[in-house]
């Protein structure tokens, strides 16, 4: 499931397949315009640490990661 519609306003989001592609292009900041601020800051540490090597990786689990922020703040995964 791509789409996931918010329960309290009914509004829906849609995770793309192209998810990895914005990650990968624009790292920490991709989860911070998403509003997913603990994967932004743990992206942005990791790249630091690594000289930036965990960048191609961590868009391979970027997808997941939307799905998952999505369905543990409350949406429904909808058709």
């Amino acid at each position: 499931m791509n789409k996931f519609k918010n329960k309290a306003n009914g509004h829906t989001e849609q995770i793309s397949g192209l998810t990895w592609l914005w990650a990968l292009l624009f790292g920490s900041i991709y989860f911070a315009v998403k509003g997913v601020w603990k994967h932004a800051v743990v992206s942005f540490i990791l790249a630091l640490c690594t000289m930036g090597i965990s960048l191609l990786i961590y868009p391979f689990f970027a997808k997941g990661i939307m799905r998952n922020y999505y369905l543990h703040n409350g949406w429904k995964a909808v058709k």
